[in-house]
């Protein structure tokens, strides 16, 4: 991150120098160029700051439902029918760990396109694999890992995207189930592949071994043997985990189905199914949601430093102009493979800047030269629900608990963000080309 930070900024400040001294003023009122930069640093700090206090009350909100979920018992219940897969992908974490529930609540919350929902069972996950972490402020593998399927979660219902694409008068706003799902099954593999490969790779100096807790041990620093019977302890039989998979499988068709009909339902049903667990297993759900909405208070303090120093450095980015100069050159070229240059700013803007691919989604697909239901309007539906803001996701989430030194969780990312883009493209060229 400090070389993607410093870089970022460079290129800015560099390419608003060169349009400086290039610059002829139209008119007195005319804006200059390095006057643009300085514009996009005031107005980047201004709305990270408004974006983290935004999330102050849903993160406060979704903690305390999730800590009442806690309580009851039911994190553990899932992980315990998920354990054979969790187990298989987080090695480190012990199965009936609390890191291992919130993981799971987050990826479903992803899942639904409940963004805002995801993001405080992100950060839960994340404060939880941190208690297992043998080196504070730098990342683990497990970290690493749910950070690459975070920022490539497999997408069933895009809510947002569809909402938007129906207030831009689309006459099938749910038409980008198919290719989101498809965009992100294959964001999620090459996530958790690239996850697998990279960590083969770290620097030498993040585990020295004098500090790991031991190669044959468990993150409690207990023994391989010890960590097995962790985590057959307690665990549900096979054959429900399958089931369970089953049934997940067989919500894909009925999302894509009734996806538009669902979304209303997924937040307000969220919320009571939770506290409704917590009251009949006899949690007393009203000190416990107010507990765990305080640890979503303090958290969303927290990360305000982490949000002001990325998303300055993409506001810069944008601002300088230097992006619109990247979009020049290679659009011509991506045209050729069916990513139109009208669509290439999202595929750039996308793991960059959730609220200004949000705003480039708006623009094209109410531009009546484009419109939602083209092929450049879906293809650009399909980027923004099939890719996480990945340099968002990391500043979040490892400045919830501290960490600066993020090893490959970023390259990671990006690398399951351009398979999500090919994916995008090779639906959206399959079905609507």
């Amino acid at each position: 991150m400090n070389i993607i930070f410093f870089l970022l900024i460079l290129i800015a400040f560099l390419t608003s120098a060169y349009h400086q001294f290039m610059w002829v003023p139209i008119d007195a009122d005319a804006v200059s160029p390095m006057q643009a930069l300085t514009e996009g640093i005031v107005l980047s700090a201004k709305g990270s700051v408004e974006l983290a206090l935004g999330l102050v009350g849903v993160m406060a909100f979704f903690l305390g439902l999730m800590k009442v979920a806690e309580e009851g018992g039911l994190l553990r219940m899932i992980a315990r029918v998920v354990r054979p897969i969790m187990v298989k992908l987080f090695p480190d974490v012990p199965a009936e760990h609390p890191a291992m529930g919130a993981m799971i609540m987050n990826i479903s919350a992803n899942a639904m396109g409940l963004g805002n929902a995801a993001t405080p069972f992100g950060i839960r996950a994340m404060q939880e694999l941190d208690k297992l972490n043998p080196r504070k402020g730098t990342a683990t593998n497990a970290m690493a890992l749910f950070l690459a399927i975070n920022t490539s979660s497999v997408t069933l219902l895009p809510t947002g995207v569809i909402a938007l694409r129906a207030a831009a008068g689309s006459t099938n706003p749910a038409g980008i189930l198919a290719t989101t799902l498809f965009a992100t099954l294959c964001s999620t593999t090459v996530a958790i592949l690239a996850a697998k490969t990279y960590q083969r790779f770290p620097p030498v100096s993040d585990f020295p071994e004098s500090t790991d807790p031991g190669e044959n041990s468990g993150p409690d620093g207990g023994s391989g043997s010890e960590k097995t019977a962790q985590e057959n302890a307690g665990a549900y039989p096979a054959w429900i985990s399958y089931l369970a998979l089953g049934g997940l499988i067989t919500l894909i068709p009925l999302a894509i189905i009734y996806g538009k009909e669902i979304g209303p339902w997924i937040v307000p049903g969220l919320a009571v199914s939770l506290l409704s667990f917590g009251f009949t297993r006899g949690v007393n759900i009203y000190e416990v949601f107010v507990e765990g909405a305080k640890d979503g208070f303090n958290v969303a303090i927290k990360i305000i430093p982490f949000l002001v120093a990325i998303l300055v450095a993409v506001g810069m980015f944008r601002h300088s102009g230097a992006m619109d100069m990247i979009i020049g050159t290679i659009g011509q070229f991506t045209g050729m493979i069916g990513l139109p240059a009208e669509a290439l700013p999202m595929a750039l803007m996308r793991p960059l800047s959730g609220s200004g691919a949000f705003g480039l989604l708006a623009e094209t697909i109410n531009n009546p030269a484009i419109g939602p239901d083209s092929y450049i309007g879906i293809l650009v539906s399909t980027l923004q629900g099939s890719t996480e803001t990945t340099f968002y996701v990391l500043a979040v989430y490892f400045g919830a608990v501290q960490v600066r030194r993020s090893r490959h969780a970023l390259f990671a990312g990006l690398t399951a963000d351009a398979a999500g883009i090919i994916g995008a493209v090779a639906a959206c060229s399959y079905l609507y080309g």
